[in-house]
């Protein structure tokens, strides 16, 4: 009898899973894909419809084009048992004989006073689809991009936003009349690579983005237009853009994996305290001195890979376990069509190896076939 493998999220980490089990091991297992979304989509393609490259349907790719053989339900998860593999969801119960939760990180909007009602964010569709309004109307004034809080995921997430912004203040013809300022609580913008953070401040220096690190906003007031720093007073801003606040799914929280916000993990082979059940991608924390592996989909794509080996080794008692390495390759978008490419190793060694390279014009194909070889192997259906 086939084994089933039930994967919770169809994101990043649970699209490469799927895919990967059933190329592997069609005859061994049969899988049940979960998620209440109706379409996948890249993080960075947000970025496109944020400044009108791209409407939102141009982005997405549906889960009617997956592959026959995964068995794809669009249902809300209402519950999750661990320790009996049991999930129930708004249609259905999922008895499964290997669980996978790869639910990812949402936005607590509420984390941070005032943002609901006076902020903008580009971490959802939504929210870039309004973002994308509002910049259409904004000729002048300070433009303020603030990390809300850590971990969060793709870290150059909002340096990327920045550098583009001025690219796009540029064409709209207001940059002289526009200031861009990103506010963080880290000391640099990216405290895992010493060369991309200098990288990052140089690019900010030539275009006069101002970096105003070690500020970590608490509030913001819409109608003073005041964004409060902890310990630092406020900063003014007329539009104020975020990185919210991540956390895990409720439904995660109310399961019993989470532990310190996160679900922790065997660093190998992604499986949780639970037997039999794995966690991967931006759910998951696998601290590695005093960083972590990053919240990317990189890095989800990889921990697929080890949880699918690990799953084949048990279902099939040959073969070789899972071994997540840590390794992943990320690409930034820097305007101007520059692109730069991160390539890590957390778990190789007694600390991070990540080599910074670019930004140039060169890396744009490989980012492009990057995205490209993903959908082509996820949606062949």
């Amino acid at each position: 009898m086939k084994k089933h493998v039930v994967i919770l999220g169809a994101g990043f980490g649970g699209l490469e899973l799927a895919t990967r089990l059933l190329e592997t091991a069609p005859d061994d297992i049969r899988v049940t894909l979960i998620d209440k979304n109706d379409s996948f989509f890249f993080g960075f393609s947000k970025f496109d419809v944020a400044f009108g490259r791209k409407q939102p349907d141009e982005i997405k790719s549906y889960y009617r084009d997956l592959a026959p053989a995964i068995d794809f339900r669009q249902e809300k998860i209402e519950s999750i048992d661990p320790a009996a593999r049991r999930v129930t969801t708004s249609e259905n119960v999922y008895d499964a004989d290997i669980l996978v939760v790869a639910l990812g990180a949402e936005m607590n909007f509420e984390a941070t006073p005032g943002l609901t009602d006076g902020g903008e964010e580009f971490y959802t569709l939504a929210g870039v689809q309004r973002l994308n309004r509002v910049l259409s109307d904004f000729r002048s004034g300070a433009a303020v991009i603030a990390i809300l809080g850590v971990p969060y995921k793709c870290p150059p997430a909002p340096f990327e936003m920045a550098l583009q912004l001025h690219d796009y203040f540029y064409q709209q013809g207001v940059r002289e009349n526009t200031e861009i300022r990103v506010l963080s609580p880290a000391p640099t913008p990216l405290p895992i690579s010493k060369e991309g953070s200098e990288t990052i401040l140089r690019l900010f220096a030539e275009r006069k983005i101002e970096f105003l690190p070690g500020n970590q906003v608490i509030s913001i007031d819409p109608s003073t237009k005041q964004a409060a720093i902890k310990d630092r007073g406020t900063v003014s801003y007329d539009l104020f853009m975020s990185v919210p606040v991540h956390y895990a799914p409720s439904v995660v929280a109310a399961s019993g994996l989470i532990e310190q916000g996160w679900i922790p993990v065997n660093p190998r082979n992604l499986e949780t305290r639970f037997p039999d059940v794995f966690a991967v991608g931006d759910i998951t924390k696998i601290p590695v001195g005093t960083a972590a592996v990053p919240k990317a989909g990189a890095f989800a794509d990889r921990a697929a890979r080890a949880v699918a080996d690990e799953i084949l080794f048990r279902v099939r008692g040959a073969g070789s376990p899972g071994n997540f390495d840590g390794t992943g390759t990320c690409f930034l978008e820097f305007g101007g069509g520059m692109v730069a490419k991160v390539e890590a190793n957390f778990l190789g060694g007694p600390a991070p190896d990540v080599r910074f390279s670019g930004p140039s014009t060169e890396f744009r194909a490989d980012k492009e076939l990057f995205a490209s070889s993903r959908l082509k192997r996820w949606f062949s259906g």
